[in-house]
């Protein structure tokens, strides 16, 4: 996924249309705590209810340098929170450029800094009571003649609705896959609408291997301080790591 940054303070992001994996998927749901559906775009017309679901990051690992590519700020870099080394990319590298541009302050990034040092651990959303997995205990199901245990297993979603825009962030938090916990996991979902393309979205079929534009500027940047406030109240380490971020854009900028 390609970034461009314009001149005239406008960042303008490809969004892929027609991926069925990877970070970015085109869904459909009726509702805002409907379960999305994901869309085979290049079959099925698309209508005003898709929309555009995208596990946005905010780092780069430098030893992996095709993805490295991606980045336009690979010098600016930072150690994790996991020991390695990172430069910024996607949320941090926005967030660089909207400060640069002063459409962020440092004084926003600064209390921003603040903000997220007083958390307390507990308040963290892998920690947090509220939030955590459930499980009911187990009891005994016959399925086909067979006999089985069985359990209900509950994730919390929780959603952010950024103020005027139709654009969430939904939150949800699973056992990690390679590791032991859990793990809090965010998606900054839009409208198809809020993309920009020669020829309409709405009423017809995606194209092979077409790409959208979403566009950062004046009229939404400050989804962007959010999302990194989002992402400092995750976790330990997440918070580790966006507090590293800003103090990178507060000495680069």
């Amino acid at each position: 996924m390609s970034v461009k940054i314009v001149e005239n303070k406008e960042i303008r992001v490809e969004i892929p249309l027609t991926a069925v994996s990877g970070k970015i998927r085109i869904k459909k749901r009726d509702m805002l705590n409907a379960y999305g559906i994901p869309v085979a775009t290049c079959q099925t017309i698309l209508t005003q209810n898709c929309y555009v679901e995208w596990q946005i990051g905010y780092d780069v690992v430098v030893a992996e340098k095709e993805k490295l590519k991606l980045t336009s700020l690979e010098n600016l870099r930072f150690t994790g929170a996991n020991g390695k080394e990172k430069a910024l990319y996607e949320l941090s590298e926005y967030v660089y450029y909207l400060v640069k541009w002063n459409s962020i302050t440092k004084a926003e990034l600064n209390d921003l800094k603040d903000f997220l040092l007083k958390i307390p651990n507990e308040n963290l959303f892998d920690l947090h009571s509220d939030l955590s997995i459930k499980r009911s205990h187990f009891s005994e199901k016959e399925f086909n003649g067979v006999l089985f245990y069985a359990t209900r297993v509950e994730y919390p979603l929780i959603v952010h609705k950024f103020g005027k825009y139709e654009i969430i962030a939904e939150i949800i938090t699973k056992e990690k896959q390679r590791a032991v916990g859990v793990m809090p996991m965010l998606y900054l979902c839009f409208p198809i609408t809020e993309l920009k393309t020669e020829e309409i979205l709405i009423g017809r079929k995606a194209k092979s291997k077409e790409f959208a534009d979403f566009l950062i500027d004046k009229s939404n940047f400050c989804i962007f301080l959010q999302l990194l406030r989002l992402f400092g109240m995750l976790s330990e380490n997440h918070r580790k790591d966006i507090l590293s971020i800003i103090d990178v854009i507060l000495k680069n900028v």
